[in-house]
């Protein structure tokens, strides 16, 4: 069924539900108690911004869904007039869920009246469902529902990769600490109490919905990052798997040092982005079979500089950057870019730089046969003692290495 609301002039669809008549005895089918209800809920309007044509509007659009008969809305957009910044001119989408229609329609009420595009759900199933497709820009989520409550439904958002930065805004009674807990525990970003004040909502939710949109250009960039990364690792056929053993490799012998859960990221994200650079080296450099001239040579170390151009205006890549400016330097200082000696070189480029070392020694090249697990580990413990690596560092690796190959386990995670 389609209706024409008075109040917003857009279109609404009915898709399904239950009987919709509790909103004629919450609301009322007068203007008069429309108006009342409406102040109630609203607490801190001044009688500027709450206007009475508005109200009486909100009145005749309850009366046409109580006449609708056996169907109630799970799925409704409105547009207002803009009372507030609409995001450059994208209108950002507010998903209402609340199995009661009268506390259901004044969330919509006031944020539809600050120009923000509203959809409905009745139930946890139904928002489930109109998530998938509509994608909204924040959630207001009641807890108590029948069937699924508003928890169930928020985890079920937050362990969703496609859906974990939409914000969810839980609706609670004022000293429901227990519910804020719960809420707290499956991921909700922000919490209101009843009634609500009209400010409150609008403030809150106007800068959920900016981070949101912040995060998303951050989530968006990254994809960006890896996916030139991996492309770069699919133009020399040579290295394989590389990045992904790197990434495996980085998360078992970060926890094996008991790094912090940042550090552990870093050095999982080195895997795929230490060699971003080499995106800016001609392919008759980078898939050179012959050995590199010295002016090759000089060419090729400038990819670990490009590399911390490309990520440098990402703050998430900030712990990366030394990672990707320096595997590539040497305990003794002969190393590039910047000839490092010591513990000059960033903790984590030490790290990720053995790593490295030992996945190119044990898999096979064209130049070279792979080596085994001790044959590479003799190897780097030579390297080590010409002064090439952290030696306490390198016997840490070595034992861990020993320890990783022995235990199925260990690897699988």
């Amino acid at each position: 069924m389609v209706l024409k609301s008075n109040y917003t002039g857009s279109t609404e669809r009915v898709t399904s539900g239950s009987n919709p008549s509790e909103t004629i005895n919450d609301i009322g089918s007068n203007k008069a108690l429309g108006l009342q209800k409406a102040q109630t809920y609203s607490l801190g309007l001044s009688k500027q911004d709450l206007m009475v044509e508005k109200v009486e509007a909100i009145s005749s659009w309850t009366n046409q869904k109580a006449d609708s008969g056996h169907e109630s809305l799970v799925s409704r957009k409105q547009h207002a007039e803009s009372q507030v910044d609409i995001f450059d001119g994208d209108t950002p989408k507010i998903l209402v869920v609340d199995d009661h229609a009268a506390s259901r329609m004044t969330s919509v009420a006031l944020l539809a009246m600050e120009g923000y595009e509203i959809i409905e759900a009745d139930s946890g199933f139904s928002a489930i469902e109109l998530i998938a497709h509509s994608s909204p820009d924040l959630i207001l989520l009641d807890v108590m529902m029948p069937e699924m409550d508003g928890f169930e439904v928020c985890q079920r958002i937050k362990q969703n990769e496609q859906t974990r930065l939409i914000p969810v805004i839980f609706i609670t009674a004022l000293n429901d600490r227990h519910s804020r807990i719960r809420g707290i525990e499956v991921g909700a970003d922000d919490f209101l109490t009843k009634p609500f004040d009209r400010l409150e909502l609008a403030a809150r939710v106007k800068s959920l919905v900016r981070q949101k949109r912040l995060n998303e250009d951050l989530d968006h960039a990254e994809k960006v990052l890896f996916s030139i990364a991996r492309a770069i690792e699919s133009r020399d056929p040579n290295t394989g798997d590389h990045c992904e053993r790197l990434i495996q490799l980085g998360k078992a012998f970060g926890e094996y040092l008991k790094l912090s859960r940042n550090e552990i990221r870093d050095l999982m994200w080195g895997g795929n982005l230490h060699d971003i650079g080499k995106v800016g080296i001609p392919d008759a450099i980078l898939l050179k079979q012959g050995k590199l001239t010295d002016e090759e040579w000089k060419t090729m170390r400038l990819h670990v500089l490009i590399g911390e151009q490309i990520c440098q205006p990402l703050r998430s890549t900030r712990g990366v950057i030394p990672i990707i400016r320096h595997h590539h330097e040497r305990w003794d200082g002969s190393g590039y870019p910047d000839g490092l000696k010591g513990d000059e070189i960033p903790k984590l480029a030490q790290i990720f730089q053995i790593i490295d070392i030992y996945d190119a020694l044990t898999s096979e090249r064209p130049y070279k046969k792979a080596y085994t697990s001790e044959e590479a580990l003799s190897t780097m413990e030579e390297e080590t003692k010409r002064g090439w690596r952290n030696p306490e560092l390198m016997k840490k690796f070595a034992d861990f290495i020993r320890s990783w190959q022995s235990n199925p386990e260990i690897k699988s995670n």
